[in-house]
């Protein structure tokens, strides 16, 4: 089943012998590789990366180092209530409607789950507020499963490389999961973020300043700033 799935995917355009390179060069970077949310318990990284969509990293980080001390679990967070909820996080993009889903979720996870944050993407995408990218955050990084939570970044530097292109977010997914080595595979979802966050920029890309420049497919390569 799965690999006829993935001959279905659009080809790399690129071998694996330079993908396989890639992930090298920025593991040898950055070998422990893990998220710039601020958490301490696997239910605190459910909520930022709930709260993280349309928004960055530092400002969910401001928001939630006001709201855990406040509502560090989900009976917390649920005792807390929408209203306070929101004026922890109003800082940030969506608030109303995040803060809603933040105390949903809270609520789900006490009466479906047991207080506990569940370990499988099919029951964390029931979570109000919880998509496929925010579920295979929290596997990768709390639950240390091998997963490729695709955002903007990831979706950017995956079809300007060309190691696994695809139109969506779940096609780049298959395809990073299918070139991917197995031993690069539980920080494949960092390294890249990073890159693209720091480096591979959506509007001037720092190739001048890349460290995988030479192996990478993308043709308007940018020159030093003058």
């Amino acid at each position: 089943m799965k690999e006829r799935l993935y001959k279905t995917l659009p080809r790399p355009r690129m071998n694996r012998a330079d993908i396989a390179e890639i992930y090298r060069r920025l593991r040898d970077q950055n070998p422990d590789p893990v998220t710039e949310l601020e958490y301490d318990t696997p239910f605190q990284l459910v909520v930022a990366v709930a709260l993280s969509a349309q928004a960055t990293d530092v400002g969910v980080n401001k928001a939630t180092r006001r709201l855990f001390p406040a509502a560090p679990t989900p009976q917390a967070m649920v005792d807390l209530g929408e209203t306070a909820v929101r004026e922890h996080i109003k800082t940030i993009g969506l608030y109303r409607n995040k803060a809603k889903n933040v105390v949903a979720l809270s609520r789900m996870i006490l009466d479906e789950f047991g207080g506990e944050v569940p370990q499988e993407r099919e029951q964390l995408i029931r979570l109000p507020g919880v998509g496929r990218k925010t579920a295979n955050v929290v596997l990768n990084e709390a639950f240390g499963q091998p997963t490729m939570a695709v955002d903007t970044h990831i979706f950017r530097v995956s079809n300007r490389t060309g190691m696994a292109p695809g139109k969506d977010p779940t096609i780049v997914e298959l395809n990073l999961l299918r070139v991917t080595p197995d031993e690069f595979r539980l920080g494949a979802h960092h390294w890249i973020l990073l890159h693209g966050r720091y480096v591979c920029l959506a509007r001037t890309p720092k190739c001048y300043d890349c460290r995988i420049a030479d192996l990478c497919r993308f043709a308007k390569k940018t020159l030093p700033p003058k």
